[in-house]
């Protein structure tokens, strides 16, 4: 007869989806391990017999990978690799329902905001002494700070009000002691996020807020880089730019969804705000602060979206050169006001519209990276591939911006500042040499 291994639970978590995403899966890793529970991130090794998956529900792509990730784990369960396979995150809040019945063999479901019940599994506590406290599963010298949750905003085309519930900030004191936390850890430089973040402050403070963060974080001795994403164009706070200018260590980068350029489009795509009044903003964010990188991400193939509609969002980007754009098809979500209009689109002409439109990026990105050449950089060396160091300025965030390839004889330490020479230039990436400081 076997007896079953009394061998200690050992947890494996799986983030799929956004940066906010991954922040929730470093908090529940926290949580585990104050516990006592052993507890790992993507782990290859495939010694662990406890599974989380965190998923992600926003597009019909990130839904697919999401459900295959699960049947992974599931196969893997079925053939005695696996004990448990649970499952959290936005796919889970949405569909639960549907899921539970399609895939019987996982042992759990959670929401997006159910942390402690995903802890009671595990005979676990909440520790609410632990808030801020993580584990990091980035590289030790970057991290993302989630200053809220939620949003208020109704943009068609968008379900995450659905799955992550309204807007809810978290306290400047609460941020800070986290920031600092991080420093202690080594962290140079810190991501802030949330699904709308100059909304931030308005619940709890009644006005928004963010630049009061914003200079809080900046007197945090040790933190090098802070950078803003996805900021909400309508009613844009203006003092955010000043803060900007005026602190060393606030990046002078800005991560603006616009998501269309079309005055139709962004009428449907509820976004309110105009083409004139986008255009009214870049200019006096440029204005206020002279360098700043614009990122921006679009959206291809909303319902009704004619090729006159693509004309005008290539003449947009023609005209104000963003220094970064990203571009997603659109995706038909279940119980968003844009599902009752008709997915009109077909998908192949959605991915060629996507294409038409990076194409004029690409050109512009080529542009911009050439007037690089010649110029200094001060570069944070992310990490060592094939040889060669890669890293990035102030004006590239992790992953989705341009990388710099540098060449050094010398041995140079990840997570350190360098400065650095630019001598080649690529659609999207830089090359360099270390100067001597």
């Amino acid at each position: 007869m076997k007896v079953r291994s009394l061998k200690k639970d050992k947890v494996n978590i799986i983030t799929l989806g956004c940066s906010k995403n991954l922040v929730d899966s470093e908090v529940l890793s926290g949580q585990l391990a104050a516990n006592d529970i052993a507890v790992v991130h993507e782990n290859k090794k495939l010694d662990h017999n406890i599974v989380v998956v965190n998923t992600c529900g926003f597009i019909d792509k990130a839904k697919e990978e999401s459900i295959n990730t699960i049947l992974d784990q599931v196969e893997l369960k079925r053939r005695g690799k696996l004990d448990k396979v649970y499952v959290t995150g936005c796919l889970s809040e949405r569909y639960r329902g549907d899921l539970e019945a399609e895939m019987p063999e996982v042992d759990a479901w959670f929401g997006t905001m159910e942390l402690p019940l995903i802890l009671k599994r595990f005979d676990a506590d909440y520790k609410k002494e632990l808030v801020g406290e993580r584990f990091l599963s980035t590289p030790q010298h970057y991290a993302y700070l989630k200053i809220s949750e939620g949003c208020n905003r109704t943009c068609s085309f968008c379900a995450i009000p659905l799955m992550r519930g309204q807007h809810v900030s978290r306290t400047i004191e609460d941020l800070v002691a986290e920031a600092e936390s991080l420093v202690k850890k080594g962290v140079k430089e810190i991501m802030l996020i949330a699904q709308e973040l100059t909304y931030y402050g308005l619940d709890i403070y009644k006005k928004r807020e963010l630049p009061r963060l914003m200079n809080a974080l900046a007197d945090v001795k040790g933190l090098e880089w802070i950078r803003l994403h996805y900021a909400y164009p309508s009613k844009f706070p203006m003092e955010i730019l000043d803060v900007m200018r005026e602190r060393d260590n606030i990046c002078k980068y800005l991560d603006m969804p616009l998501q269309h350029a079309s005055n139709n489009m962004l009428k449907a795509m509820r976004r309110n705000i105009t083409r004139e009044e986008m255009t009214e903003l870049i200019h006096e964010i440029r204005k206020r602060v002279p360098g700043i990188c614009l990122r921006t991400t679009l959206i291809a193939g909303f319902p009704g979206e004619t090729q006159d509609d693509i004309e005008e969002l290539k003449s947009f980007l023609a005209e104000h050169r963003f220094d970064r754009v990203g571009i997603f098809n659109y995706s038909h979500e279940e119980n968003t006001s844009a599902y009752d209009m008709t997915d009109d689109v077909p998908a192949e002409e959605k991915a060629a519209r996507a294409q038409e439109v990076m194409e004029v990026q690409q050109e512009i990105s080529y542009e911009k990276n050439q007037e690089k050449v010649g110029k200094v950089f001060k570069v944070l060396i992310d990490k060592k591939e094939a040889g060669r160091y890669l890293g990035r300025t102030e004006f590239d965030s992790v992953e989705v911006d341009n990388e710099v390839v540098i060449h050094s004889k010398k041995k140079l330490q990840i997570g350190d500042f360098v400065q650095v020479k630019i001598t080649k230039a690529y659609d999207y990436d830089l090359e360099g040499e270390v100067t001597e400081p």
